[in-house]
């Protein structure tokens, strides 16, 4: 009686589970499941009964995850499509929402049918690593087949589409450094690599460095290592915790150009939290004194100049310069009410100041020590931008005009305070629309501008003869970015926007526009109409009142630094 019981007991059970295993109709579940170590879960494959438009649909989103050539993806289709899908053709990065849908004709096959994939593209990742932003809709078409009762993906065009929260989840930022000729400096470039596996992330850096800078600074950075070179062995980890890295084929390199190949490795493995590097030439250190290199041997190597703690904000309003907080006058001319000033910039240091200056219906450029006499600069126009300095403080540049037939005047200034002007050639910004703002990057190697309302970014190019071009541009987050009427740096590889508009006040953008946030705009009252950005400082707006600053917090809120200055412009040094 007892056996009996027992053995109609487990019946009950396997029929359960049974019944259990065979769900009927229902949308594709991404399951994520719990794996050891530090690489993220994979998602699962489809679930059985899927209708054709949740199978597509999940297909995208297994398609973010990179482990074993997409292999989650893959699940989605026919083993013949599986073993023909070139995933390495190309990535589309896909806005959020996207739909399947079945396009106006289809097949009449009961077993076949197309389904459309319609979504926002937000760009496109190239074989380099590099995010190349290009807006546009987008619409694919895959024909899925049932077979054996269950619907898979039999064709599909070669490539990747890939959500743009998946694509963050799946991909590590890594900033790759390269060199810029002019300062022999280095300079960051950033790249986005598969975290996955993660074993396998310092030798797809090496790769990176190994191929050279981004379509983004092209010509306007370089790599220091010849074309010719190659690893030795593979990038390994030395028993003591190092990493090896042995390079070949590097040719005759002086003492200088050994410690700048020195600094690109070591920079940008350190994205990756790399603390150690045996960097080798055909088996022998790369520098003889110091076969282990780290961050702090190669601290001073980087192009970027940063404000220093000690150097305050200023602020122009009423004419005058006046330091933040608390508004009082700077010393000198810039603050003494000689000039009827309207916006200014000084120089990384704060010892030296370019200021526009009103001067009855034309505006001037004057330069000089902060504290001390400026000279009037031979350049005039009925609009000049708030100037912006080089990384070096040698060099200024504004726009004159700021309309159609905008030009972009450069003012070198020697270490006597010698000025001869120049223009930078910025044909390719023009072409886009009326140029209005722009400004340096604090490495000087690239520029923001406002073009036509909208963000654009560009490569600041020198070539041997002197002349100076902003080549490479590109439009950021057009759908999103519109009525920008200021821009600025907070990093190398971000960018803070303020735009007339009431419902996105104040945005952060990657220098790339793979990403942006809104900044919350409690307190500010719309439209804004400077800004202004240093790294570790808060940022500073202008809006109808005064000066507001952000710095985050727990209120999460701004605050008013100088009130009464409706005509206010902020600024921090460069």
């Amino acid at each position: 009686m007892t056996r009996r019981l027992l053995l109609v007991l487990v019946a009950l059970l396997v029929l359960a589970t049974g019944c259990a295993s065979v769900p009927g109709e229902s949308s594709v579940q991404v399951l994520r499941k719990v794996t050891e170590g530090d690489n993220p879960d994979i998602p699962a494959g489809p679930v059985e009964g899927t209708n054709p438009l949740d199978l597509v649909r999940g297909f995208v989103y297994a398609s973010g995850s990179t482990v074993d050539r997409h292999g989650a993806a893959r699940r989605f289709l026919t083993p013949e499509a599986a073993q023909g899908w070139d995933d390495g053709d190309s990535l589309t990065v896909l806005d959020e929402q996207f739909d399947t849908v079945y396009p106006p004709t289809s097949s009449t096959d009961p077993d076949t049918a197309t389904v459309r994939i319609r979504g926002d593209r937000v760009g496109s990742l190239d074989a380099l690593g590099a995010f190349e932003p290009a807006e546009a809709p987008v619409e694919i078409d895959v024909t899925v087949r049932r077979t054996n009762g269950q619907w898979r993906i039999d064709r599909l065009p070669a490539g990747v589409l890939v959500r743009l929260s998946d694509f963050r989840t799946n991909f590590r930022t890594v900033k790759g450094y390269f060199v810029d000729p002019a300062r022999r400096a280095t300079v960051a470039d950033l790249r986005y690599l598969p975290a996955v596996p993660a074993q396998a992330l310092p030798s797809r850096t090496v790769d990176m460095l190994l191929t050279g800078p981004s379509p983004a600074l092209q010509d306007a950075a370089e790599s220091v290592l010849p074309p010719s070179t190659r690893l030795r062995t593979n990038v390994t980890d030395a028993p003591d915790g190092a990493l090896v890295v042995d390079l070949t084929q590097v040719g005759d390199l002086d003492d200088a150009r050994r410690r700048l190949i020195a600094a690109q490795f070591v920079q940008t493995l350190a994205e990756i939290n790399v603390p150690r590097v045996r960097l080798l030439v055909d088996g022998a250190p790369l520098l003889a004194d110091k076969p282990d290199l780290t961050a702090d041997d190669v601290a001073g190597a980087g192009a970027a100049v940063q404000p220093g703690a000690d150097v305050p904000a200023l602020v122009v309003t009423g004419g005058l310069v006046r330091a933040l907080p608390g508004g009082d006058p700077v010393g000198g001319q810039a603050g003494n009410g000689s000039f009827d000033i309207a916006s200014a910039a000084t120089t990384p240091d704060g010892t030296r100041i370019a200021a526009v200056a009103r001067d009855g219906g034309r505006t001037r450029l004057l330069v000089g020590p902060t504290d001390g006499m400026l000279q009037a600069v031979p350049l005039s126009g009925a609009s000049l931008s708030r100037p912006t300095w080089t990384p070096t403080g040698g060099e200024v540049w504004t726009v004159l005009g700021g309309g159609p037939g905008a030009v972009v005047a450069r003012v070198t200034v020697d270490q006597t305070g010698v000025v001869r002007t120049g223009q930078v050639n910025v044909a390719e910004l023009t072409a886009l629309g009326p140029l209005t703002d722009l400004r340096l990057s604090r490495d000087g190697v690239r520029v923001a501008a406002v073009v036509d309302g909208g963000l654009v970014t560009g490569a600041v190019v020198r070539a041997a003869d002197g002349d100076v071009a902003v080549r490479n541009v590109r439009r950021l987050r057009p759908s999103d970015l519109s009525d920008v009427v200021g821009v600025d740096w907070r990093a190398d590889e971000s960018l803070i926007v303020v735009t007339a508009r009431s419902d996105r006040p104040v945005s952060l953008v990657s220098s790339d526009g793979l990403t942006l946030q809104l900044v919350p705009g409690s307190n500010l009252t719309p439209p804004l109409k400077a800004v202004t950005a240093a790294s570790s400082r808060p940022f500073l707006v202008a809006d109808q009142g005064g000066i507001w600053s952000y710095d985050g917090g727990e209120l999460d809120s701004w605050r008013q630094v100088l009130g009464a200055a409706p005509d206010g412009v902020p600024l921090y040094p460069g």
